[in-house]
């Protein structure tokens, strides 16, 4: 029930949303396709959320993880935000609440690309830079 109510709510705002009603078939889905955020609930019938963060935590560095729970605990907040979660939401929760922390995570997964491709573009212009450097040298050095 919450499952779907979760995926009306995403797809009413234009979000494509793809379930896994275990940890296992989560874990499967990211080694397959490309997510930019996962909702991961604490309790899960085959793991905790807190095994799925570890296991994707490698293959999926990009992807926003955003951590539900309707059984708040201390530790597991803590473990939570230890195995990179983005971001740690106490159920019930307004729907609101979730979308505004959604797209805060997509737009900062945006800058964090856009910094990115930045940082590989100014790489390339110094190193295309260095090599014309170096050939004008050696072409100077034979005349």
């Amino acid at each position: 029930m919450i499952l779907e109510s979760l995926v009306s709510i995403l797809e009413s705002e234009g979000y494509i949303a793809s379930t896994a009603r275990t940890g296992k078939e989560a874990i499967a889905k990211t080694e397959k396709e490309f997510f930019n955020a996962m909702l991961i609930d604490i309790h899960l019938p085959d793991m905790t959320g807190i095994e799925v963060l570890s296991r994707i935590k490698e293959t999926t560095p990009k992807m926003k993880k955003l951590v539900l729970t309707g059984f708040p605990e201390t530790h597991t907040a803590i473990d939570a935000v230890n195995k990179k979660a983005d971001a740690y939401l106490v159920k019930p929760f307004d729907p609101e609440i979730l979308l505004d922390l959604i797209e805060q995570n997509l737009n900062q997964q945006e800058e964090e690309l856009k910094y990115t491709q930045e940082k590989v573009l100014d790489y390339i212009k110094t190193r295309v830079r260095h090599l014309d450097e170096a050939e004008n040298a050696e072409i100077k050095g034979a005349v």
